[in-house]
């Protein structure tokens, strides 16, 4: 970060994000056609060729999305719980115990 507080990566990162957006409107308008899906023989949809596609990209991302989710959701557990495990099988250290509590109370000698 320089002294400005701006990140060249994030002007970088939002000037791609600007200029995709406007290739995806331009193609949007420019293809704003109708066209018919055919399902199944006598059930056909008719819908916008953007349309189309931005159902078609959603259904393909929506696979690995659930699996990214549930990924995020076990790893996220397992370190709560190692984390739950660290904090419970802490021993005193020896620098902060006293002797009298170190030492047993019924002596063997």
């Amino acid at each position: 970060m320089n002294g400005k507080g701006l990140d060249p990566m994030q002007i970088i990162r939002t000037v791609v994000w600007v200029v995709l957006l406007i290739a995806l409107l331009i193609f949007g308008f420019n293809n704003w056609n109708v066209v018919e899906v055919k399902i199944w023989e006598n059930l056909i949809l008719e819908t916008k060729l953007p349309v189309l596609l931005l159902v078609a990209f959603l259904l393909g991302m929506l696979p690995m999305w659930l699996l990214h989710t549930g990924t995020r959701w076990r790893l996220n557990r397992q370190i709560s719980s190692l984390k739950d495990a660290a904090t419970i099988t802490v021993a005193p250290s020896l620098s902060t115990t006293s002797l009298a509590d170190a030492q047993p109370e019924n002596p063997a000698n």
